[in-house]
């Protein structure tokens, strides 16, 4: 389905269809990056003193929120959104040395010297609202759950993408902004990580569980193929055959085939 297609309502529909295929914890996300100058709407509740992945974890809620300069409280996220420049204390490297991340300031300096970002003043502000409720398109989308439960949408999108292996690029920080929303809009294309020391602090994501973002246009054939995988695939790795066959051979003392 061309980008095009998409409505408000078939967002609605699709970010359904998604929660209920992978009985997702919490709602799947859709973002808007909302460029200077842009109109804000008026039924998004506007955060103060928030990092970006807790307006993330509000929508996953069922909250519709807006993020702006002037709200955002993370400053690593602040600077890949374009909000204001990085902090000399993290560009130098070492503030990572004082959060206990890197032992060594020139690590500190690279990670932050190749994380992902907009110019300054790109952005007027983040819409971040659950897909159940989208009365826009979104930009991006970003879903958090439990490993196994990303991996069939990883799965899905490569079905979507022809067969294409899915690269993954992260720097174990900044696993909601500049993972799963800035490299997706940037790149157009699926990423994902094993989340991030800031939000695993920050948020209620469980130790077992991780976040993805893709562009919003690849949800119709996500959803499409997720459909595919649930009737077969799905339940059939979840059973664990081969495995149950496997120790019902080592209890009956042998290794045949």
């Amino acid at each position: 389905m061309d980008a095009l297609e998409l409505t408000p309502a078939r967002v609605r529909e699709l970010g359904a269809r998604l929660r209920n295929l992978l009985e997702l914890r919490g709602e799947p996300v859709g973002v808007r990056l909302l460029h200077a100058g842009a109109e804000r709407p008026a039924e998004a509740k506007t955060l103060v003193q928030h990092r970006y992945c807790q307006a993330v974890m509000r929508a996953r809620r069922g909250e519709d929120v807006l993020l702006d300069a002037a709200g955002i409280s993370c400053p690593a996220a602040a600077a890949a959104f374009g909000f204001r420049p990085l902090p000399a204390g993290l560009a130098s490297g070492q503030g990572l040395i004082g959060f206990g991340i890197v032992a060594d300031a020139e690590v500190g300096r690279r990670i932050f010297e190749q994380m992902p970002k907009l110019e300054l003043g790109t952005l007027e502000a983040l819409h971040v609202f659950p897909l159940s409720a989208a009365r826009y398109v979104p930009d991006v989308i970003v879903v958090e759950d439990e490993v196994e439960t990303l991996m069939w949408i990883v799965l899905a999108y490569m079905h979507a993408t022809g067969g294409k292996r899915v690269e993954s690029s992260t720097a174990v920080l900044q696993a909601v902004c500049a993972d799963s929303t800035l490299t997706p809009h940037l790149e157009h294309r699926l990423n994902f990580g094993y989340g991030c020391y800031g939000c695993r602090d920050a948020t209620d994501i469980e130790r077992n569980e991780t976040v993805l973002g893709m562009p919003g246009d690849v949800l119709p054939a996500v959803v499409e193929h997720l459909e595919v995988l649930r009737q077969k695939a799905m339940p059939a790795s979840r059973s664990k055959r081969a495995l149950a066959g496997l120790e019902g051979r080592a209890r009956r003392g042998s290794n045949a085939p």
